[in-house]
C-alpha cells in the first residue's frame, strides 16, 4: 500500500490510499485532533475536498499510473489529457487551469502533489517524502508544533451601536484560555467554506466569522460597504470583552473581505493588531462601482450574486449579459433581469457626485492614521486593484517592519493560473509560500513570537517579460525614476486618425487627433462578464482597428524598458459633448503585432478637477484629464513596442456615458466628437515608472 499524506497549510488532515485498488482515505475530524478508520472515496467525499482543497481525489487515483509512466525528462508533457511543463525533470507544472495540481516524480514515481489557491497551498506527499517538499518549509518554522482540535462555542447575535444584531460563529482552540482572535467578516454567508479557517483555530487562534450587516442570518439592510466602518469597530469590541480573548485581533480575507479589514481600520480601533489584506475592494470612485466617476458595468455579475439575502453565485453565469446591459433606465435592470428589484443597486445607479453616501464607505479618506501592520497581496490583474493602490498609499510611511506587500501576475482569483487568456507566465509565477506568510504575519503581530518576518523585504514583486520575482523596500520601488512618454501624431497636425507615436521627447509641434464617439455603439472591454473578472490581459489587435480608438506606439524598442509601479495618463482633451469618458490602456506589442492590455485607466471629464462635484466641458474648451491606471511590472522586451490607446467606451467595464449632462444613467444619447491634443503646451504623456 502507497499511502499519501494530505496536508493544509502544513498540518496533516488525513491519509490516502490512491494506488492498491479502491481509493481509501482516513479523515481528520478537527473537532476531536483525530484521524478516522479507513473508508472508500467516494464521489461525494472527493467533491467535499474538491470544494475545499480544489484537489480531485478520484481523479487523481484513477490517473496515477499514467502520471508515472508519462512524466519523465524536461519539457512539456500530456498526461491524462492534462498539459505539464517541467524544468527540471522534477516538478511538473499544470497548464492551462485555475487550481493547478503540480506532480512531483521521483525515480519515476509519484511522490506529491500540491494545489495552490488565493491564500492557501494544498499537498499530497507520498509518506516518507515529506522533507523532499515544500513541507520541509513547515516543519523548520514549527518544528515541535502544538495543534488543537477546534471547538464550536456557538452562534452569537452581536450587538451593533444602533441595535441591530449581526450574526457571528465563534471557534476556539480546545484547551487554550487567553487567545488572540482571526475575524472574518462576510457577505457570502459565515458557514460556506469555514472549514479553511480551522487551521488558524488548530495553530491556537479563536475564529470569529460573522455574517455583515443584512446577509445571511445577520440582521439590519444591505448596502454594500456603507455600514462596514462602524460595524467593525463593534464587533473588534465585542471579541475582546469575551472572557477567551487576549484582547488581540487580526483580520483575513479577499476581496469584500479585504474591503472590511481597512473599514474597521479606518475606525481606530485599538484591538486590531494585524492585518492579511487579500485583492481588498477600495472606494467606490478609484476601485467599484463608480471607478473614475463612471458606472461599472462589469460589477452586475457581483450584484446579481448578492442580490438576495444569501450568496447565489449561480447568478453570475449567463449568456445574455450583452441584453441586460442595454437595459435603460438602469433602474430596470434588476427587475428585468431577475424578476425582483434590488435596494442597494437604486442607490448605486443615481448618477450623483462623490456625497456622503458614497464617502461613508471611503476607508481612506476615513483613515484615523492608526499603523496596523498589513500583508497586503494583489496582482497585475485584480479587478480591485485599485483598492491595492489605496491600501499602498496608506502603509507608505509605515514602519517597514509594518508592512508587507505582494504583487503577483494574478488575477483577482489570485495565485491560482500560470495561464490567463491567452497569456502564459514563467514558471515561478504562483507561490506557495503565502500561508507559511500569513501564519508567521500572525505569530508576529497577534502572539509577539520574534520569527523574523517584520525583518524581510517589505515589497515582493514579479516582473511579466523577465518572469521572475524581486524585492524592494516601498512601492512605488524606490529603484525607478519617473519617465514620459509623450503622444504625437505621425508628423501631421490635424489627422483624423490615430495612427500615433508615443516618444520619451516632448514634441514642439502641436498637434489633435479626433474620434466620434457613439453611446450605441461603444468599443469593446474585452471580458467574459460571468466569469466575474475584470482586469484579465487580452489581445487588442483587432479591436484597436475600430475608428473610435486612437492608437500612440513607440519605435521598435532598441533594448529592454522595465515599467514598474502606477502610471498617470495626462490628456489634453476637448468635447463637443459636455461630458465624456475617457478610457486608457497600456499595451505591449510583440514582434507580430499582437498588442495584450496590461493596465488600463477612466476618468469622467466632468470630474476632472475632483469627484466631488461635476464641472461639465464647455464647447471648445481645451481641459486637462488626469487618468490614474492600475500597476504593472513589466519588461518591455527588446524589439517589442509600448502603445497607449484612448476612447471613450469600454463595453463590459463601465456603462456607456451619454454625453450629455444625465451621463451613464440616459435613455437620450448624442454621438460626441472628442479631441485630444498633443505636443506644444498640451503635450498629452503617460507617466510611468522605470527600472533603473
Amino acid at each position: 500500500m502507497a499511502v499519501f499524506n494530505l496536508y493544509v497549510s502544513g498540518i496533516l488532515y488525513g491519509k490516502l490510499d490512491l494506488v492498491s485498488g479502491a481509493p481509501r482515505i482516513r479523515r481528520l475530524d478537527v473537532f476531536t485532533g483525530c484521524l478516522g478508520d479507513w473508508e472508500p472515496i467516494t464521489p461525494e467525499i472527493s467533491g467535499e475536498y474538491k470544494s475545499f482543497l480544489k484537489m480531485d481525489f478520484l481523479a487523481l487515483a484513477e490517473h496515477a499510473g499514467e502520471y508515472a509512466q508519462a512524466l519523465c525528462g524536461k519539457g512539456e508533457f500530456e498526461a491524462a489529457g492534462e498539459r505539464y511543463i517541467s524544468e527540471d525533470g522534477v516538478h511538473y507544472l499544470q497548464r492551462d487551469v485555475k487550481f493547478p495540481c503540480n506532480k512531483q516524480m521521483e525515480g519515476g514515481e509519484l511522490i506529491a502533489v500540491y494545489c495552490p489557491s488565493r491564500e492557501m497551498v494544498t499537498l499530497l506527499v507520498r509518506e516518507g517524502f515529506e522533507e523532499r517538499t515544500l513541507l520541509r518549509q513547515w516543519r523548520e518554522t514549527w518544528p515541535e508544533e502544538k495543534l488543537f482540535a477546534v471547538t464550536y462555542a456557538g452562534a452569537f447575535d452581536v450587538p451593533m451601536g444602533d441595535g441591530v444584531a449581526l450574526s457571528t460563529d465563534v471557534y476556539l482552540p480546545a484547551g487554550a484560555e487567553k487567545v488572540p482572535a482571526v475575524l472574518v467578516r462576510t457577505p457570502y454567508g459565515k458557514e460556506g467554506g469555514r472549514e479553511v479557517y480551522y487551521r488558524y483555530v488548530q495553530r491556537g487562534y479563536a475564529v470569529v466569522i460573522q455574517d455583515v450587516r443584512g446577509r445571511n442570518k445577520s440582521g439590519g439592510e444591505w448596502i454594500p460597504n456603507y455600514y462596514e466602518v462602524e460595524d467593525g469597530d463593534d464587533t473588534l469590541n465585542w471579541i475582546a470583552a469575551q472572557p477567551w480573548s487576549s484582547g488581540s485581533v487580526g483580520m483575513v480575507g479577499g476581496s469584500y473581505l479585504g474591503y472590511v479589514q481597512w473599514a474597521a481600520a479606518a475606525s481606530g480601533n485599538p484591538h486590531l493588531k494585524a492585518l492579511i489584506s487579500v485583492v481588498c475592494a477600495g472606494s467606490a470612485f478609484v476601485d467599484v462601482p463608480r471607478r473614475g466617476g463612471s458606472l461599472n458595468s462589469g460589477m452586475l455579475a457581483w450584484a446579481f450574486s448578492v442580490s438576495q439575502k444569501t450568496f447565489k453565485p449561480e447568478l453570475m453565469e449567463r449568456d445574455d449579459w450583452q441584453e441586460v446591459l442595454r437595459i435603460r433606465p438602469l433602474s430596470d435592470i434588476p427587475k428585468k433581469a431577475l424578476g425582483y428589484e434590488v435596494p442597494f443597486l437604486d442607490q448605486w445607479f443615481q448618477p450623483r457626485d462623490n456625497d456622503a453616501f458614497w464617502s461613508r464607505s471611503d476607508w481612506q479618506a476615513r483613515s484615523q492614521g492608526a499603523q496596523i501592520p498589513a500583508l497586503i497581496q494583489s496582482g497585475w490583474f485584480d479587478d480591485n486593484g485599485m483598492g491595492t493602490t489605496q491600501a499602498l498609499e496608506l502603509v507608505h510611511d509605515f514602519p517597514a517592519e509594518k508592512r508587507k506587500v505582494i504583487l503577483g501576475p494574478w488575477q483577482h482569483g489570485g495565485n491560482s493560473k500560470y495561464d490567463m487568456h491567452g497569456v502564459s507566465f514563467g514558471s515561478q509565477a504562483l507561490r506557495f509560500d503565502l500561508d507559511l506568510l500569513y501564519f508567521r504575519w500572525f505569530e508576529r503581530y497577534l502572539k509577539g513570537v520574534e520569527n523574523g518576518v517584520d525583518r524581510e523585504a517589505p515589497v515582493e514583486y514579479y516582473t511579466l517579460g523577465q518572469e521572475r520575482w524581486k524585492t524592494a523596500e516601498n512601492w512605488p520601488v524606490p529603484a525607478t525614476a519617473e519617465r514620459a512618454l509623450y503622444l504625437t501624431s505621425s508628423g501631421h497636425a490635424n489627422t483624423s486618425s490615430g495612427d500615433g507615436f508615443l516618444t520619451w521627447q516632448a514634441p514642439a509641434q502641436e498637434g489633435r487627433d479626433r474620434y466620434r464617439y457613439d453611446p450605441q455603439d461603444p468599443a469593446t472591454h474585452i471580458v467574459d462578464m460571468s466569469e466575474n473578472e475584470l482586469e484579465v490581459p487580452e489581445d487588442y489587435t483587432q479591436e484597436e482597428q475600430r475608428q473610435d480608438i486612437l492608437c500612440y506606439t513607440t519605435l521598435p524598442l532598441p533594448e529592454d524598458v522595465t515599467i514598474t509601479g502606477d502610471m498617470t495618463a495626462e490628456l489634453y482633451i476637448s468635447s463637443d459633448a459636455p461630458d465624456t469618458d475617457f478610457v486608457v490602456r497600456v499595451t505591449d506589442v510583440d514582434e507580430n503585432g499582437r498588442s495584450i492590455k496590461l493596465a488600463d485607466g477612466v476618468l469622467s471629464a466632468r470630474y476632472r478637477n475632483g469627484f466631488e462635484k461635476a464641472e461639465f466641458l464647455e464647447k471648445g474648451e481645451i481641459a486637462c484629464l488626469k487618468i490614474r491606471t492600475t500597476k504593472l511590472s513589466n519588461c518591455f522586451r527588446k524589439g517589442h513596442r509600448i502603445r497607449v490607446t484612448v476612447t471613450s467606451g469600454a463595453e463590459n467595464f463601465i456603462f456607456p456615458n451619454s454625453n450629455t449632462r444625465e451621463g451613464y444613467n440616459s435613455a437620450a444619447t448624442v454621438v460626441a466628437e472628442n479631441t485630444l491634443y498633443h505636443g506644444g503646451a498640451h503635450a498629452s504623456k503617460l507617466t510611468v515608472r522605470v527600472e533603473e
